[in-house]
């Protein structure tokens, strides 16, 4: 992941919405869950749910799929843990130079 991937993930999470959105997902695992119950549970009307699903998309961090005529939301795992990875990465390099 490099500088500019990161940013986009932070800056989508950094929304109230969007981060209930993701940590719902997660939650879920990797089934994720359907459009219509994420909304049910979150209580965001649709088109703002789908606004923030595409924001979500567009960082990486969720993808959608569809089975038959129900649409899930599935949180991106690899794409997560790349972005822990890039904030761990230079943890503690000070303290090693000490």
């Amino acid at each position: 992941m490099n500088n500019e991937e990161a940013v986009k993930a932070l800056k989508e999470l950094g929304h109230d919405t969007r981060l209930k959105v993701f940590r719902r997902l997660v939650k879920a695992g990797f089934e994720g869950l359907p459009v219509g119950q994420l909304q049910e549970e979150l209580e965001v009307p649709g088109s703002t749910l789908s606004h923030h699903i595409s924001s979500l998309m567009a960082a990486g961090l969720v993808k959608q799929q569809r089975d038959g005529r129900t649409l899930y939301c599935i949180a991106q795992f690899d794409h997560l843990q790349a972005l822990i990875g890039f904030l761990q990465d230079e943890c503690c390099l000070d303290a090693d130079a000490q």
